[in-house]
């Protein structure tokens, strides 16, 4: 019989660290433990602090309708490293997938659209099609999933790149190239633990993936300040975007986030 779509270890991939090793429900544990947890419970809530609406900004509400998903990102990441079910599988990737949608259907710059399309609205239908497209194709082979979305960050890369062209403020080469940095670190992580497995379990440390977890989260934490700065010079010219670091520039750890300084007008 077919195993169940819910059974442990029915997912079409499995990552470099060991099963079962340190627990009997948790098939990787420091993915599902050490590393999903810290990012889902310290740096997405510090995502969140940086995702909340600057006070002047006219009550713009587009940036509360990625929290949800990046929630669901972070939770469906537990459970299938928990489980390793085909089930928690698509959900990890498709959470992804969901998260990107929406980001890309509210922040994508409208100096960036296809010809055809005029308005945000008839964007939000493309990327919506595409979405759903994407969502049913992403049951024919499991397996290619994460190397697709992995992709999609080539084209933001390069939409950062374009926007960096026009840029003189020193701060937001900064934070690009800290973002670059982390994402760097982050893929160089996934990409070992994928095709390197052999080595480090060879030396008793397939962990790689664990860090992917981090890294990635840490590159996030950095790209959505860089991402509100760009919407808010695009969408509320009026206001003049500032990249601020808390709780000091000097730190080495820092929270990026977006002031609004000097508004032209009343909301």
């Amino acid at each position: 019989t077919m195993p169940s779509i819910f059974s442990y270890q029915s997912a079409e991939v499995d990552w470099c660290e060991g099963n079962f090793e340190r627990s009997a429900v948790i098939a990787e544990y420091y993915n599902t433990d050490g590393t999903s947890l810290f990012s889902f419970l310290l740096l997405t809530p510090l995502n969140f602090l940086v995702l909340e609406e600057p006070p002047r900004a006219c009550g713009r509400m587009e940036l509360c309708h990625l929290k949800v998903p990046l929630l669901l990102a972070g939770v469906f990441s537990m459970y299938f490293h928990m489980t390793l079910s085909y089930v928690g599988q698509l959900l990890d990737e498709l959470s992804i997938l969901w998260t990107l949608a929406v980001a890309y259907s509210f922040w994508y710059p409208q100096a960036y659209f296809p010809k055809c399309i005029k308005t945000r609205r008839h964007f939000f239908w493309l990327t919506g099609i595409t979405t759903v497209i994407s969502t049913l194709m992403s049951f024919i082979k499991p397996t290619l999933n994460a190397y697709a979305l992995n992709c999609i960050a080539f084209h933001l890369l390069y939409l950062t790149w374009r926007e960096l062209k026009k840029c003189n403020d020193k701060r937001v080469h900064r934070m690009a190239a800290v973002m670059v940095m982390w994402w760097a670190l982050a893929i160089t992580s996934w990409i070992s633990d994928r095709w390197l497995c052999w080595l480090w379990q060879a030396i008793n440390f397939p962990y790689f993936h664990s860090f992917w977890h981090v890294l990635i989260a840490m590159s996030l934490l950095y790209c959505c300040p860089l991402v509100i700065y760009f919407d808010v010079s695009y969408e509320m010219p009026s206001f003049k975007p500032k990249l601020e670091y808390w709780p000091s520039d000097s730190w080495p750890v820092v929270v990026p986030y977006v002031t609004l300084e000097e508004p032209h007008k009343q909301c």
